[in-house]
């Protein structure tokens, strides 16, 4: 132990290892651990760090860290009440702990509000050897977390369409915009031309691909959107786009919304400023969760079976945490689901 040390009456720490070589403490930990792609001088400048200190990682504390947790983490970057008002995270959880609980994992779930905390939080979550591995949502174009995961040594799998260049497997259903051209098919049939979309956070590649496929189903029709407003899934924001739509000249006959949560909002929006659904407006979801078809009139929506897809990411990570998985491979598309809240165009 350092001199520094023995006049603090205490044992150096990891914290104060990564301070002083200017690193992370996730760096710390795959400099001692010979793991992650760590240049050679930023390794020697971890390991002169820890001798100048006196700081060297205790043998119970390796042990644990090169042991299994069986626990898998689900970080979500959401604010609180987005999530709590958004049963969509309820149907993934139930997917992904019906393969967990019967192998003895838990899930972590952490809620987070920005890349850099989530990065954080996954550096933390490697270095105190927390979780075998993570779950991924919301796919970005610009996305850094596969690659910070690899170099962290955290097996991941990534909720998305099937990408084969990803860094990361993504599990998810084929073709995310299919289920959006059904329904702007479906509301074309029936009559409808002026059709608004409100979309999800323009950054999460979803929203980006499902408001291409509105956009295309359209132009094949010889038509242009009324509309496409940009939300962050919250009631606030569905509410007021809503409420935006219905005050526009000549307003929007059908409204077609990213999830089922913010349609449910859109309805009761729509009924309190005294329209009808769907005589004077149709309104479509996303997701097909159970409360949509507890609702009068029933949401049409599209299906993109949440609870499986939650499993199917469960299963192939605990393949890659090293556990025997029987391989189910998902497969089919986002399709259309009609119920009450969508009828012929008013005349």
């Amino acid at each position: 132990m350092s001199a520094a040390a023995e006049r603090a009456g205490r044992r150096p720490t990891i914290k104060a290892v990564a301070t002083a070589a200017g690193v992370s403490t996730a760096a710390v930990s795959q400099a001692f651990n010979h793991k992650g792609r760590l240049s050679e001088a930023t390794r020697r400048r971890i390991l002169d760090a820890a001798a100048d200190l006196g700081w060297s990682p205790s043998a119970p504390a390796a042990a644990l860290r090169h042991a299994r947790t069986r626990t898998l983490a689900l970080v979500v970057r959401r604010p609180t009440d987005v999530l709590g008002a958004d049963p969509h995270f309820s149907e993934l959880i139930t997917g992904i702990e019906g393969e967990l609980a019967p192998r003895g994992y838990g899930l972590l779930l952490h809620l987070v509000t920005g890349m850099r905390e989530e990065n954080a939080l996954y550096e933390r979550l490697a270095a105190e050897g927390r979780v075998d591995g993570a779950v991924l949502t919301d796919a970005r174009d610009d996305d850094a977390r596969p690659a910070l995961l690899a170099r962290l040594g955290l097996p991941a799998v990534l909720l998305g369409s099937p990408d084969g260049r990803a860094v990361v497997p993504r599990v998810g259903l084929g073709d995310q915009g299919a289920g959006v051209a059904e329904a702007v098919t479906h509301l074309l049939d029936l009559g409808h031309r002026r059709i608004a979309y409100i979309a999800g956070p323009p950054e999460l590649q979803h929203t980006r691909l499902r408001r291409g496929a509105f956009e295309k189903a359209l132009r094949a029709a010889g038509l242009r959107p009324f509309a496409v407003l940009h939300t962050d899934f919250s009631e606030r924001m569905a509410v007021g786009a809503t409420e935006a739509l219905l005050a526009a000249p000549g307003r929007p006959t059908a409204l077609v919304y990213a999830n089922d949560s913010m349609a449910v909002c859109g309805i009761g929006t729509v009924q309190r400023a005294g329209h009808h659904v769907p005589r004077d407006v149709s309104v479509v979801g996303y997701d097909n969760l159970p409360l949509g078809s507890w609702l009068h009139p029933r949401l049409t929506t599209v299906d993109q079976r949440v609870q499986q897809v939650g499993a199917a990411a469960a299963r192939l990570l605990l393949g890659l945490c090293g556990e025997e998985v029987e391989d189910l491979p998902l497969t089919g598309r986002p399709k259309l689901v009609v119920r009450e809240s969508t009828g012929p165009a008013p005349n």
